[in-house]
């Protein structure tokens, strides 16, 4: 069994832990959902939602991993019995994640070599929908694609080498090297586009407040989305890294350092995005509104087309694909924990093997996104996954954490009593009333959007297929796993061997 207490030090906690919340969505999703919800006013509803869901449930998920010591199941288990499921319905919904996630960093490597020469040529969108992904119609998969399916080997081979590492060997070094190169790397592309013609068009766009959306709620809960999705809960990730915490860490201190790296990375990238599209929209004669645009189309469309504008473009196309690399990795990592360390736990199997198992599974899945339809099932899945597998599960964690085991009170005491940060009313107040209020408003306009509108203009077969059933499965998935009971002597091992470690340090 893999013992507890692993990280190295809290540097290389805290690096993880943002390595998995500053993904590749940080960089398109965030610009893009605060320039359509308000511009600068957007900032206060991102706040306040920061405040009261992301860093309170950042902390009860650190404090759940911590307390427990265990994987995300196992935890969820030893809170209730009956709850095992939830833990294992996140897991679920991390291995989805992982099928396609990688793909996307594929993408990008690809075109971090696309971008010398700018092989895009002068129709972008054309050349990475037809040229490069080859794109059918959905629901046919077609042939795979050479130039996605061999940087896809790449990634799994990297990642798969970092978590047969173990967590202080493989994950800590991975994210030491990864997000500090990330950093330097786009804070060197916002520098540069900060200094582009048109660059204060864009961020005046991107900064100017409209004080009326405050009253809309659809700005709030856009508010409150963006800071569930950013950090990386429900996904069992911080539950999991939390686990390997020695017993004397500081929980709450942790929680806040990591929801206000996240948010200041994802201010970073708004500033360098709408900084990039101001010089586009100047070069264009557009409006910055003409030009703005969301998801992987910003990343694969649009900025290809600023970057073959730019002076210098192959060396900072270079940079700014590189930087989705990394923080894809980094992600791909944290994500690809949470069943590894579930099965490693629940089948009492070695690292080795539950890398081998996991891993080897998920790869072998991602091959269906690296077809000549894997575009429109990325998609697909994405959007089912991320609405009514992240969020719905956080919604569940929530409610039976606060409102049925009733264990917020223990387990503010627990987080007070190693913690410099104290936790008050307010932080069960959060959890208990405000944060599933929001989530369940935003599942019902999900479901009243999904059911008035075919997503994306797909075939209402092609998205039962490939999102209901996904996004249903993976909760299935999670009860089916509970069926299997707990190796008897996994805790014993784990237990013992947590405290030889903490004796040892």
């Amino acid at each position: 069994m893999e013992n507890r207490s692993q990280w190295g030090t809290r540097l290389g906690f805290l690096l993880a832990a943002m390595g998995s919340a500053i993904g590749l969505g940080n960089i398109w999703r965030f610009p893009a959902t605060a320039y359509e919800n308000g511009g600068g006013a957007f900032f206060l509803p991102y706040l306040f939602a920061l405040l009261t869901a992301g860093i309170p449930l950042l902390i009860l998920e650190y404090t759940i991993g911590h307390k427990f010591r265990g994987s995300a199941p196992r935890s969820y288990g030893k809170i209730s019995k009956g709850m095992e499921w939830i833990g294992w319905w996140q897991v679920a919904v991390s291995f989805v994640i992982s099928t396609y996630y990688p793909v996307i960093i594929a993408w990008a490597i690809m075109y971090a070599y696309f971008s010398f020469g700018q092989q895009w040529g002068d129709d972008p969108t054309g050349f990475f929908v037809g040229d490069y992904l080859q794109l059918g119609d959905p629901g046919t998969f077609g042939a795979l694609v050479p130039s996605v399916l061999i940087p896809l080997i790449a990634v799994w081979a990297v990642t798969l080498f970092f978590l047969g590492r173990g967590v202080r060997k493989g994950i800590e070094v991975a994210n030491k090297i990864f997000i500090p190169t990330l950093a330097v790397i786009f804070l060197i592309i916002v520098i540069r586009a900060v200094t582009l013609d048109g660059a204060l068009q864009g961020l005046d766009a991107f900064f100017k407040p409209d004080w009326s959306s405050i009253t809309d709620g659809q700005v709030w809960v856009a508010a409150y989305g963006q800071i569930f999705f950013s950090l990386s809960i429900a996904f069992a990730i911080m539950i999991t890294y939390s686990s390997y915490l020695p017993k004397k860490s500081d929980i709450t201190n942790n929680a806040f350092i990591t929801g206000f790296a996240n948010s200041s990375f994802e201010l970073l990238a708004g500033i360098g995005v709408f900084a990039a599209l101001g010089f586009m929209a100047a070069q264009s004669g557009q409006s910055v509104a003409d030009v703005v645009a969301g998801g992987v189309g910003l990343a694969f469309m649009v900025f290809p087309e600023i970057i073959s504008q730019m002076p210098g473009s192959g060396f900072f196309g270079f940079l700014f694909f590189g930087s989705l690399v990394l923080a894809g990795l980094s992600s791909l990592i944290s994500i690809s924990e949470t069943y590894i360390a579930g099965v490693q736990e629940k089948f009492n199997i070695s690292r080795g093997k539950a890398v081998a198992l996991g891993g080897g599974l998920a790869a072998l899945l991602s091959l269906a996104f690296a077809t000549q339809d894997g575009l429109n099932l990325l998609d697909t899945v994405d959007h089912f996954i991320n609405n009514y597998g992240v969020a719905l599960a956080g919604l569940f964690e929530v409610v039976a954490i606060a409102w049925f085991a009733k264990s917020l009170k223990d387990f503010q005491n627990h987080a007070n009593s190693i913690s410099d940060i104290r936790l008050g009313t307010w932080w069960r107040l959060c959890l208990g009333i405000i944060t599933p209020a929001v989530l369940g408003f935003m599942m019902l306009q999900n479901l009243k959007t999904e059911l008035t509108e075919a997503y994306g203009g797909y075939p209402i077969e092609f998205l039962f297929n490939y999102g209901w059933v996904v996004a249903i499965g993976a909760m299935f998935a999670g009860a089916l796993m509970t069926l299997k009971k707990w190796p008897a002597n996994a805790a014993e091992a784990s237990s013992t061997e947590s405290e030889d470690k903490e004796v040892a340090q």
